[in-house]
């Protein structure tokens, strides 16, 4: 019998040595850069492009902070609170920036989404729960002018703004801002043609074109997108950034809505038409004012890493962007039947720099209708979903059409992943955290692994399908054998049971995904609690 178990053991120990090699191979991260967000942070877009035009909607947010918070939204980017010249509008018309909803301006003291007063209170609540609030700031532009001034001007190619396609000549353009509801208050700057660089109208002809002013010290910025030859030019009356004044005032304004509400990030809207230098200069002051770690994010919207990664250099990685290249992807794959899912996240910006990269599925954007629509195909949401909440790459955010639906305009949409939309994301809170192992090894099924940290042990199994029916065979670790695990979405019935090498053969059903965790693990009795859906209700009355 001894020398029968003598001959075992070296037996033995080259298998126990081999499934180690196996995990140890199998706990191993690709060789891709990967950032986990601090604790999972998650931020939330608070709005679509569609909203009623109640007035209410900070006090919608405000009602609703609670929900948001227990399904694991720790920041919220609201919509711009400044005063448009159309008090139905959606505030990138932007007219005055010192106007929060406090003055009589534009046919309303209200702003679309509420009073300067119902701002505070919901800026205040989200600071008391813990939620950051991120505002969304305009500064490209300016809209809805008191009255018209006279000025030299050139008119370009609107295909080419690089080229003039007339002399010099007269026009009469909307530039002139007195604010006569808010006074010096605030601010004591008016705006003048001198302190815009183009516009698109000749009040005296009645014409649409785009004029380039023209003068000493006049032109376009150079360190902006080269679309279209040069994109400085956006719409309305162009700020010029090489105007000491408009600095000046600009710089103020950043400082002074830090002082006004207390704001946790900001998003610069119209990112690749503004100068690169004022932008560093920008983020530089409302940090220095506003304190070190103020989330920045640049809104430079081009489906091309190459064009984001200049960008980010040139910022000299202050700033965070949108991975539009991602959402392209999403969107072409999910339009293509049986697309190849092995690379879906090669060339994108959370593969190469997601340290500075802002993940999401759709924004107001992107929303059906919009300008820079992309459609995702809505089986493949959830995919999308899952692969930006429960991955250890990037900063993720949610879309508010996504989790409510679209009420308004020509598109309506219901919620997005059958409404389970805040089941991935306490489930990003709850597990997605530790190392992760990639399972991208089949063209129509991918998933991955997250194996859990010390504070989140649990871990969970992900996988997807754009075709079949299919499953696949991952470790999860040795330390779970035994476990029953099942699907928190509950789109597959099943229940896998993880075998003693620490290994389980995960299911998906066709065109789904499935997120597999163990039955008994810490917060799985919470995930399917209600979710408050019903969150126009809240905006019916001021009281």
């Amino acid at each position: 019998m001894l020398s029968f178990l003598s001959s075992c053991l070296p037996r033995k120990r080259k298998e126990t040595q081999r499934w180690n090699e196996i995990e140890e191979e199998a706990k191993r991260l690709d060789q891709l850069p990967s950032w986990d967000a601090p604790d999972n942070l998650l931020l939330m877009q608070t709005f679509e492009w569609h909203m009623p035009a109640d007035q209410a909607h900070w006090r919608r947010l405000r009602h609703i902070l609670p929900s948001l918070k227990e399904i694991g939204v720790d920041n919220i980017w609201i919509p711009p609170g400044c005063k448009g010249m159309d008090p139905s509008g959606n505030g990138y018309d932007v007219y005055d920036l010192y106007d929060l909803g406090e003055f009589d301006q534009k046919g309303s003291r209200a702003t679309k989404w509420g009073t300067k007063e119902e701002l505070l209170e919901l800026t205040t609540a989200a600071r008391d729960l813990g939620v950051g609030v991120h505002w969304d700031a305009v500064l490209n532009h300016k809209a809805g002018a008191d009255f018209t001034e006279r000025f030299l001007a050139v008119q370009v190619d609107s295909e080419r703004r690089d080229i003039e396609i007339s002399r010099p000549k007269e026009i009469e353009g909307w530039v002139g801002f007195d604010f006569t509801g808010r006074g010096d208050l605030y601010s004591s700057m008016k705006y003048r043609w001198c302190h815009f660089n183009g516009v698109d109208w000749d009040e005296s002809q009645k014409k649409n074109a785009i004029y380039k002013i023209a003068g000493p010290n006049k032109g376009w910025a150079n360190d902006v997108s080269h679309e279209f030859g040069n994109y400085d030019y956006l719409m309305f009356a162009n700020l010029d950034y090489s105007n000491d004044e408009v600095r000046r005032d600009l710089l103020n304004w950043g400082e002074w809505i830090g002082t006004q509400l207390p704001l946790s990030g900001m998003r610069l809207d119209a990112a690749k038409h503004m100068s690169a230098a004022f932008q560093r200069d920008f983020v530089d002051h409302v940090r220095k004012t506003l304190g070190p770690d103020f989330f920045v994010i640049s809104e430079y919207w081009r489906c091309d890493l190459r064009v984001l990664l200049d960008f980010l250099e040139t910022m000299e990685h202050r700033v965070h962007l949108y991975d539009a290249v991602l959402v392209d992807r999403f969107s072409k794959v999910s339009l293509t039947s049986e697309a190849d899912l092995r690379g879906i996240l090669d060339g994108t910006l959370v593969q190469s720099k997601p340290q500075h990269a802002i993940t999401f599925v759709t924004t107001h954007d992107t929303q059906p209708g919009q300008m820079l629509e992309l459609p995702v195909a809505s089986f493949f949401k959830p995919l999308a979903y899952a692969l930006i909440l429960l991955q250890n790459r990037g900063q993720p955010c949610v879309f508010w059409g996504d989790l409510y639906g679209v009420r308004g305009g020509k598109h309506p949409t219901k919620r997005s992943c059958g409404g389970k939309l805040p089941i991935l994301t306490k489930a990003r809170k709850l597990y997605a955290y530790g190392e992760q192992r990639d399972y991208f090894d089949e063209r129509n099924c991918i998933g991955f692994i997250r194996y859990g940290n010390r504070r989140h042990p649990s871990g969970l199994a992900c996988i997807m399908s754009n075709a079949g029916l299919s499953q696949k065979r991952m470790f999860v670790g040795q330390q779970h054998a035994g476990e029953q695990w099942t699907d928190i979405l509950e789109w597959h019935s099943g229940t896998v049971t993880i075998d003693s090498r620490g290994y389980g053969i995960f299911p998906v059903s066709k065109m789904s995904v499935s997120v597999w965790v163990n039955a008994r693990a810490e917060g799985r009795e919470s995930l399917n609690s209600h979710f408050d859906t019903d969150v126009y209700k809240y905006g019916r009355s001021r009281r």
